[in-house]
């Protein structure tokens, strides 16, 4: 029989709270509409809801119990722990979970590339131990303990994603799950409307090394131009054994080759003084340049690169984050690329790099739907408009442009790449569908209050089956 997740002593003992009854819990959850039977439900109060309100139904749902901060009304016989304040519980149970066990615990973060790293490294890892990871982005300053909370005690591995809009929120973050090691991805032109410069945004990410000690170990990206900060932060803090990763000849995970085809790439690399060749199961160069960092951190903990990288092959990119779906329509079918999640200029430059290698043995067209890049502060409208070097390079035939900051992209461009241009996502809907057609690449992506998942949807209805692409064979792997 598995053992609880959490028992009411174990809860009681962790966050100083008081429990109505015993209970036994199977998992953690803050939502009590997406909650599992057995989950322990914590009433956080947030700036939108108040989840007070929702304990009768999350125990009508199955909840075990529900840990309630000790000023709101209890619903009388419920299995309940009270505590004086749900949001520090949640943070008391993460910090237990951190301390009962003996994984090896990875902190990822960095302006692009978290969320697929952190995927990368949970896949490869998992092959070799019990790993528990952060679930989709749950990065801040809930999302983290609950993601804490989750691992069980006999992990081996725990890869958790850390986020930040503002100075000071990695800090926390970083202080609560101690990394034994820490990944910063890359540093680049996002949330500068919180900033006052890239190096700001540097400064911020370094905070993740605030909660190491003296044997923790830093994985750096060689090639970023913050690196040297990123380097000189991470000594500061104590830190002595830093790993990098590039195609920096200096790079203890250096990229030698690599190739980006449609659906994946075949790469060749030095990790640790050792050439190794190997499959990333998904395309373009920023999720090479990630298997690096993957493959770095493998090292750093000891674990088999070898095998990690073999696991690397059967990667495949996320919903919003460049998952691929084939829409079959009456003539044919057309392919689409979905990066709706989030964009900045440097994940935008990597989208579109993506789709143009995707329509390089197409018939069809390559088409790029693409919503605005927010919070990037005073210099937005010079960095949309300067995406059109980038579609230029990338021969992508017609541009579709969604929101006030893109209409700086859609001005910028030859009038017969504009295939149009709209205030708000829903009002593009109508033209994407008259226009794609049969052999047709169609990648979308936007930031995610430009809510470009409306276009991805629309697409979608099309292909009633929904079946995403499965990656070409690859060598026989």
């Amino acid at each position: 029989m598995t053992a609880p997740l959490w028992t009411s002593e174990q809860a009681v003992a962790a966050t100083g709270g008081v429990a109505t009854a015993p209970w036994a819990a199977g998992g953690v959850s803050l939502d009590s509409r997406t909650l599992e039977s057995g989950d322990l439900f914590i009433a956080i109060r947030g700036p939108n809801h108040d989840g007070s309100r929702f304990v009768k139904s999350a125990l009508d749902r199955g909840a075990a119990a529900a840990m309630v901060s000790n000023d709101i009304a209890t619903t009388p016989n419920a299995p309940l722990l009270i505590v004086e304040d749900a949001t520090v519980g949640l943070e008391d149970l993460g910090r237990a979970a951190r301390d009962r066990g003996n994984a090896k615990i990875v902190g990822v973060t960095g302006s692009m590339g978290k969320t697929g790293t952190k995927e990368a490294l949970a896949l490869a890892l998992g092959r070799q131990g019990p790993t528990s990871a952060t679930k989709g982005n749950l990065n801040n300053q809930w999302g983290l303990p609950l993601s804490l909370a989750r691992m069980p005690m006999d992990t081996a591995y725990g890869v958790f994603e850390m986020g930040m809009n503002r100075p000071g929120e990695i800090d926390m973050l970083s202080r609560l799950a101690r990394p034994d090691v820490a990944i910063v991805t890359n540093v680049d032109a996002v949330h500068l409307e919180f900033f006052d410069s890239e190096a700001a945004i540097a400064a911020a990410k370094a905070e993740i090394f605030v909660g190491m000690d003296s044997t923790g170990i830093a994985v750096l990206n060689r090639d970023n131009a913050y690196f040297k900060q990123l380097r000189d932060a991470a000594l500061a803090a104590g830190l002595t054994d830093i790993r990098t990763f590039g195609a920096h000849a200096d790079s203890t995970s250096h990229l030698i080759d690599a190739t980006v085809h449609g659906d994946y790439s075949d790469v060749v690399a030095r990790i640790d003084g050792e050439t190794i060749r190997y499959v990333v199961g998904t395309p373009g160069r920023h999720w090479v340049l990630n298997s690096l960092a993957v493959l770095a951190t493998v090292s750093a903990l000891g674990a088999d690169v070898v095998k990690a990288a073999e696991t690397l092959a059967d990667l495949r990119p996320l919903p919003g984050r460049g998952a691929r779906t084939t829409i079959e329509m009456t003539s044919g079918s057309v392919l689409l690329i979905d990066e709706s999640y989030n964009a900045s200029p440097s994940s935008m430059r990597a989208a579109l790099s993506v789709l143009g290698a995707s329509g390089a043995d197409s018939r069809g067209r390559r088409i790029a739907v693409l919503g605005d890049m927010l919070e990037l502060g005073p210099d937005s409208a010079a960095l949309h408009a300067g995406l059109a070097n980038s579609i230029a390079a990338n021969k992508i035939d017609l541009v579709f442009t969604v929101g006030p900051n893109m209409k700086h992209l859609s001005v910028s461009l030859p009038s017969n790449q504009v295939a149009g241009h709209a205030d708000c996502s829903t009002d593009i809907v109508a033209s994407v569908l008259e226009t794609v057609s049969t052999d047709d690449v169609v990648m979308i992506k936007g930031s995610l209050g430009s809510r470009m998942a409306v276009v991805v949807d629309a697409l979608l209805t099309l292909n009633p089956s929904r079946q995403t692409a499965p990656a070409k064979t690859v060598n026989g792997r």
